[in-house]
């Protein structure tokens, strides 16, 4: 059934004056906004006073902070909407909608906050801000292998609601349980599933959303381009997405995973460049990622490099053994590294989760660790790095500032090198052998702090363009990066600069990606600083 329901620095005081200006001009506008929104939300009219915010609400801060994954957003600075609307009923986002065009203010949207660059809810404009989470239902259809799940649902709870319908399920997503579908589902998104099964974009087939004129759409009523644009090719340039409508995909009662480190003086070096020649071209039922980071040496005061092979394979213990012989010897897989359990209690596995932790963390939308600054980075490696080109991102790791630092390398082949690049808006496919995540992580507050700890990261991408992907260097949506290109702040841009970002996200799906837009949202209302432009904006 269908639901119902930055590399130039402003100078601080240039751009305290900025934000008190604009704030103190849309102040007038606020009232007559929120007059609007009552006037304006339908039948939930009784209870629209109850999900709306503002700053002066004594709530306000701690329901604006509940989903900020990323404290880096979180600063005194860092601009605040005016207001936050929490939706219960659609007729409630149609409203703020209405209303936002009417009162000149943009829009964001946050499903579960874990938008790198905070763009789900900051803008440097003022601004209202939809919070999914209160539209979190999830519907399992069993017998016809699907699910509507609304987009404040996190990962989290959808694994869980489908296993409590069946344990021959899963479906191809990310590994974090506190991550949105929202956003996660409309950039791609992808998981331990992704070489058997492709991203969770690709396993969409049906969506509710609401357009920029507040009309209710699916799939056939908003037609196949705006439908494949919105699997893949991000939602927050196109409309409010309230619900997806998923294809589950069969899992076997039981799964096998591993975890296997390795330092530099276990060998760790030839593992990893060993590793590039197998790992797109394993059986699709097996998954193995490597984790890379520095790590203690077993010499007092020194420092190594580990790497992490961690893996799930769809089928018992015997049959990875006789594979991993087959394919990858070299690592070394015995009996003992590894655990056979279900694909449900796989996700807890891969979230890191202790063993015999209760599935019902998986409904938790507070993270297992407390949020510490972060920056990333992607690439997508087409060719092995040689073992002299790993040796010089070992030497990066050392820096200090790399202390919370990882790259994290995810297999491609499979079932993603079968699906063409313009199926969806996500067109990274054959010809890659896995993807690469840059990630740093500090906790010292200020902003000499982080300007140190992304100074690194950006050194260490400059370093890898020799190895990774070219014309366009390609990243992924969802590991969003303001460095590789924006619009203005304001969201609006032209076709030549936003496609100096775009390109690298979309290759040459981004042309008709703009043509969508154009065609849906000619004035370009849907828009932040990595939207997609309207040609008539």
């Amino acid at each position: 059934m269908k639901p119902v329901s930055s590399s130039v620095l402003i100078p601080f005081v240039h751009v305290t004056l900025l934000f008190s200006f604009l704030w103190a001009t849309s102040a007038r506008t606020h009232e007559d906004f929120l007059q609007c929104l009552t006037l304006h939300a339908g039948n939930s009219t009784s209870s629209i006073s109850q999900v709306i915010y503002t700053p002066a609400n004594s709530s306000y801060p701690s329901v604006l902070e509940f989903s900020i994954q990323n404290p880096r957003f979180s600063t005194p600075a860092t601009p605040k909407p005016l207001v936050i609307i929490t939706p219960l009923h659609v007729s409630q986002i149609q409203a703020t909608i209405k209303c936002s065009q009417k009162h000149g203010m943009q829009i964001r949207v946050r499903s579960g906050g874990h938008d790198f660059e905070g763009l789900s809810y900051v803008s440097y404009v003022p601004y209202v801000i939809i919070d999914l989470l209160n539209l979190h239902s999830i519907n399992v259809d069993v017998e016809n292998g699907t699910a509507w799940v609304e987009t404040g649902a996190t990962l989290g709870e959808v694994y869980y609601t489908i296993a409590e319908k069946s344990r021959n399920f899963g479906f191809p997503a990310g590994l974090c349980p506190t991550v949105g579908v929202g956003g996660h589902f409309s950039g791609g998104g992808y998981g331990t599933l992704l070489r058997k099964y492709g991203l969770a974009a690709d396993n969409i087939v049906d969506a509710q959303m609401i357009d920029v004129k507040g009309r209710i759409l699916y799939r056939e009523s908003m037609g196949e381009d705006l439908f494949w644009a919105i699997r893949g090719g991000g939602e927050a340039s196109f409309g409010v997405i309230v619900a997806w409508k998923i294809k589950l995909v069969h899992v076997p009662s039981i799964v096998t995973v591993f975890t296997i480190n390795r330092n530099l003086e276990q060998n760790a070096t030839k593992l990893v460049h060993r590793w590039q020649y197998v790992a797109d071209k394993l059986d699709e039922d097996l998954f193995i990622r490597v984790i890379l980071s520095a790590a203690n040496s077993s010499q007092e005061g020194r420092r190594t490099i580990q790497a992490s092979f961690n893996s799930l394979y769809l089928g018992g213990i015997d049959n990875l053994l006789l594979l991993m012989q087959e394919s990858f010897p070299e690592l070394g897989l015995v009996r003992e590294d590894c655990s056979k359990m279900s694909w449900i209690e796989s996700t807890l596995y891969f979230a890191w989760f202790s063993s015999g932790e209760s599935l019902d963390v998986l409904l938790s939308r507070t993270p297992l660790t407390r949020p510490t600054f972060v920056k990333v980075k992607s690439d997508y490696v087409m060719e092995p790095i040689p073992e002299v080109g790993l040796e010089g991102i070992w030497e990066r790791f050392y820096q200090k500032e790399a202390k919370e630092a990882e790259l994290v390398l995810s297999p491609y082949g499979g079932r993603m090198s079968e699906i063409p690049e313009s199926a969806i808006p996500f067109p990274h496919r054959v010809g890659n052998i896995y993807k690469m995540l840059h990630l740093v992580l500090w906790e010292e507050e200020g902003i000499a702090a982080s300007e140190r700890h992304i100074s690194w990261i950006r050194r260490l991408y400059s370093y890898m363009a020799a190895y990774v992907s070219k014309s366009p260097r390609a990243a992924y949506i969802n590991y969003r990066d303001l460095d590789i290109g924006t619009n203005s702040k304001e969201g609006n841009t032209s076709y030549r600069r936003a496609s100096t970002w775009g390109t690298k996200y979309f290759k040459s799906n981004f042309n008709r990606l703009v043509h969508v837009k154009t065609m849906v949202d000619p004035t370009n209302f849907f828009r932040n600083e990595q939207s997609i432009p309207a040609l008539s904006s």
